[in-house]
């Protein structure tokens, strides 16, 4: 998924509300397709549409398509060819070929199933709804796909038979301290997929002047990571440089499923750092967690240089483990 959509639910509540409902899924491409594998377009029984398919390209076929199999109660694997104007008018240099799996609720995707999917977006689980085409099959699975979840990557397995829909939950970003890098950080997360909460207990830092339209918790920060809760798609970075805020929410995370912890300081801060840490019992392989000084170094002067390098390491920790 590009960002955390809604296409799941807005379908199952198509369906619990007797209107009927479809899924149609991106299950692959070829050349410069519109959307990537994994896209979903819901459809009600009423012609009614949330997402998108191809960026308008081929959704009013898709939609015809999608009807008649909520009539005879039959999935439906298309083919589309994107043609060089049609890529244009989307924003594309040149065409490319999609596949689209078009499943009617409860028919061909059981309806537990669309729930139990569901339930686990909303608990921020990491899910994927396995479709075998050749059986009929449809589950969900939170295991046995670790390189999919990890790359964010829906695709078919084996011989192509078996198609595989990764629906991670949205990426977050928890920024301790409320400094000039976090004001360059928060924005430049948000445009690459995060959604970032800012915590500063300091009420002259961390305020909505500072931060406008961003959530701010004027909180102590291991309160505030205690609440918000640290999870396989969760980034910690530490920006205060005071160990009185930052240490706390760093012991929280060591014991935590966050991808990545990073801590602002020098080379020397970072080993008075890891000194305190040792002292309070946690291991090497704890503390090594920690990527300090934050960011890759790429000779980052300003603040936005900085932000920019913490937020390449957080990828390159996402992307390559």
């Amino acid at each position: 998924m590009d960002r955390f959509d809604t296409i799941p639910e807005v379908a199952l509540g198509w369906h619990q509300e007797g209107k009927g409902a479809v899924l149609a899924t991106v299950v692959e491409t070829w050349g410069s397709a519109p959307r990537r594998v994994g896209s979903q377009l819901a459809i009600s029984g009423a012609g009614g549409i949330e997402g998108s398919v191809s960026g308008g390209c081929v959704e009013g076929a898709v939609v015809v398509e999608a009807l008649e199999a909520l009539e005879d109660g039959k999935p439906r694997l298309l083919e589309y060819g994107v043609s060089d104007g049609d890529a244009f008018a989307v924003g594309l240099a040149c065409g490319g070929t999609i596949r689209v799996l078009v499943e009617p609720v409860g028919a061909v995707m059981p309806v537990p199933v669309l729930e139990a999917l569901v339930a686990a977006r909303a608990a921020r689980r990491q899910v994927a709804y396995v479709a075998d085409l050749q059986s009929g099959a449809r589950s969900l699975a939170t295991e046995g796909y670790d390189e999919r979840f990890r790359m964010d990557r829906s695709g078919f397995e084996g011989e192509g038979q078996v198609f595989v829909a990764i629906h991670n939950p949205p990426l977050r970003m928890i920024i301790v301290g409320a400094v000039h890098i976090a004001q360059a950080l928060v924005p430049m997360a948000r445009i690459v997929g995060y959604d970032p909460v800012v915590i500063d207990p300091r009420d002259s830092f961390g305020s909505a002047a500072r931060f406008p339209g961003e959530v701010v918790l004027n909180d102590w920060p291991d309160e505030a990571v205690d609440a918000l809760g640290l999870d396989g798609r969760t980034a910690l970075v530490l920006l205060t440089h005071d160990p009185k805020l930052d240490d706390p929410a760093l012991e929280a995370a060591l014991g935590s499923g966050a991808f990545y912890i990073g801590a602002l300081g020098s080379t020397r801060t970072h080993a008075k750092r890891v000194a305190r840490l040792q002292d309070k019992g946690f291991t090497d392989q704890q503390i090594a967690r920690i990527h300090g000084p934050v960011g890759l170094d790429i000779g980052a002067a300003s603040p936005a240089e900085i932000a920019l390098s913490v937020l390449a390491q957080c990828t390159m920790v996402l992307r390559r483990g």
